[in-house]
C-alpha cells in the first residue's frame, strides 16, 4: 500500500504496477494491475494462495470481449465476499474492470469496484464531397506586331450531387473520411504572366493516408514570344498563325483555341468548352467554366483567358475572357501603343490569365500576359460527422444538414 500524506484511510491510494496484456490463464500477484484479452477464450485468473489485509489486485477488459469470452476467477483456497474456494466466480460484461481488495480470512477478497466503462462514441466512416479546381495559366505576350494567347483554366474536378467534372467528365465518386485522419489540402497558385516566359498553373489536391489522391492539373499557359501554348488542366490558347492551342487533361477541362492569323491569339481552354480560335480580325474567346452548388448557391469557377490581338494593317478586337473569371486579353494599336491591357483571371476561381501584344512599330514596349487565377478546394460533409478540426483557416459555412469548408489556401482537415 501507498498512502498519500497522513489522510484518513478513505483517501489512501493504492500504487498497482500494470503488466502486459494477457491472453491466457495466469496466476495474479498482489499489487499488480492486468489488461486481460478475451478475444481468443476465456481466462482463468488463479489468485494469490496466501494474502495480507489491504492487498488490492485490479482486472481490465482490454478489447472489450469478455461478454463472449468471459474470466473466471479461481480464489486459489482463500475465500471470495465471503464464499469459499468452492464457488465459481465469473465476469462477463464488456468493458468491465474489477478491483479486488483482501480484507481477511472471514470475507476475503471483496471487490471495491466493479463497474462497465460504456464505450466511447465512434464517428463511423462519412462520405465527403468536393470540388478540386487547379491555378489558371498565366497569359503571354506577343512578339512584334503579334498576339499573345490566353491561359489556360486549372483543372477541374467534382463529386458534388450529378454535377460535372471539366472536359465534360461526369460526376467523381465522393470521398470516405475517417476518424482520426489528415487530410492535406494542396490549394494552386495562378500561373505567371509574361512577355515571353509565362508559366502554367500550379497543380490542386487533397490527399490522406487512406484515400486515392485527388488531383487537379494546373492551367496551361498561353503561346507567345518565344514559347508555344502549353497543356494542362485546359490548355493555353496559341499564338502566330501556325501555333495550335494546348491540349486540356480529360475528365478536366478542354483544349486551347489555335491562333488563326498572326495578329491574334486563341483563347484559353475552359472547364466547360475549348477555347475559340482566333480569326484575321478577332482575338480567341477564353472556354467558359462550369458552376457548381456544392457551397449552397451555383458558382460559376475555371474560365479559359481572351487570346490578345493588334491592330496592325487591320482593326481587330482582343477575346473575351470565359465566365467563370477568365480574364479579357488585350490589344495594341498600329503604332503599337497599348490601347487595351490584359486582365488577370479571378483569384480562387482557377481562371486563365488574358493574353497580351506585342508592339507595332518594333519599338513600343511589348505588353505582358496577365496571371492566371488561383485554385480553389472546397469538401462538403454531413456536419453530425464534421470534426471541426482544420488548418490554413478556411471558410466553414452550411447548408441543410451539411457543413462546407472552402478551402482558398493549402491546410488541412482532420476526420
Amino acid at each position: 500500500m501507498a498512502y498519500i500524506g497522513n489522510y484518513p484511510a478513505e483517501t489512501q491510494t493504492v500504487d498497482l504496477k500494470w503488466q502486459s496484456v494477457k491472453t491466457a490463464s495466469f496466476t495474479a500477484v498482489a499489487g499488480e494491475g492486468y489488461w486481460i484479452n478475451t478475444t481468443s477464450g476465456a481466462v482463468t485468473v488463479t489468485l494469490p494462495s496466501s494474502a495480507n489485509a489491504g492487498d488490492t489486485i485490479e482486472f481490465s477488459d482490454y478489447a472489450r470481449t469478455w461478454g463472449t469470452n468471459k474470466i473466471i476467477i479461481d480464489s486459489n483456497g482463500l475465500n471470495y465476499q465471503g464464499d469459499p474456494d468452492t464457488s465459481t466466480v465469473e465476469y462477463n460484461t464488456n468493458g468491465q474492470s474489477l478491483r479486488i481488495v483482501y480484507s481477511g480470512a472471514t470475507q476475503g477478497w471483496i471487490p471495491t469496484s466493479d463497474d462497465d466503462v460504456t464505450d466511447a462514441p465512434v464517428i463511423p466512416p462519412y462520405s465527403a464531397d468536393f470540388l478540386v479546381i487547379a491555378g489558371g495559366g498565366g497569359g503571354s505576350g506577343g512578339v512584334y506586331a503579334t498576339g499573345g494567347g490566353g491561359g489556360g483554366a486549372g483543372g477541374y474536378r467534382n463529386s458534388y450531387s450529378t454535377e460535372s467534372s471539366g472536359g465534360g467528365g461526369s460526376s467523381e465518386t465522393s470521398l470516405t473520411f475517417n476518424t482520426g485522419t489528415v487530410y492535406t489540402i494542396t490549394v494552386g497558385a495562378g500561373g505567371t504572366g509574361s512577355y515571353n516566359s509565362a508559366t502554367s498553373g500550379s497543380n490542386s489536391s487533397i490527399s490522406g493516408s487512406d484515400i486515392t489522391t485527388i488531383t487537379s492539373t494546373g492551367g496551361g499557359y498561353g503561346g507567345g514570344a518565344g514559347n508555344s501554348a502549353d497543356s494542362g488542366g485546359s490548355g493555353g490558347g496559341g499564338a502566330y498563325s501556325t501555333n495550335t492551342g494546348g491540349s486540356g487533361t480529360a475528365n478536366q477541362g478542354f483544349d486551347g483555341g489555335d491562333s488563326g492569323n498572326i495578329r491574334t491569339a486563341g483563347g484559353g481552354g475552359g472547364a466547360s468548352a475549348v477555347g475559340s480560335d482566333s480569326t484575321s480580325t478577332n482575338g480567341g474567346n477564353g472556354g467558359n467554366g462550369l458552376a457548381s452548388s456544392i457551397t449552397g448557391s451555383s458558382v460559376t469557377r475555371a474560365g479559359g483567358g481572351g487570346g490578345g490581338s493588334i491592330d496592325y494593317a487591320t482593326t481587330t478586337t482582343a477575346g473575351t475572357g470565359g465566365t467563370g473569371g477568365g480574364g479579357n486579353g488585350g490589344k495594341s494599336d498600329s503604332n503599337g501603343e497599348n490601347a487595351v491591357s490584359s486582365t488577370a483571371g479571378t483569384v480562387n476561381t482557377g481562371s486563365g490569365g488574358g493574353g497580351a501584344t506585342g508592339n507595332g512599330d518594333h519599338t513600343a514596349p511589348t505588353e505582358s500576359g496577365s496571371n492566371g487565377g488561383s485554385g480553389v478546394v472546397i469538401l462538403r460533409m454531413p456536419t453530425a460527422s464534421y470534426s471541426g478540426t482544420t488548418t490554413g483557416s478556411p471558410t466553414v459555412s452550411t447548408s441543410g444538414s451539411d457543413t462546407i469548408l472552402t478551402f482558398t489556401a493549402s491546410g488541412s482537415y482532420t476526420g
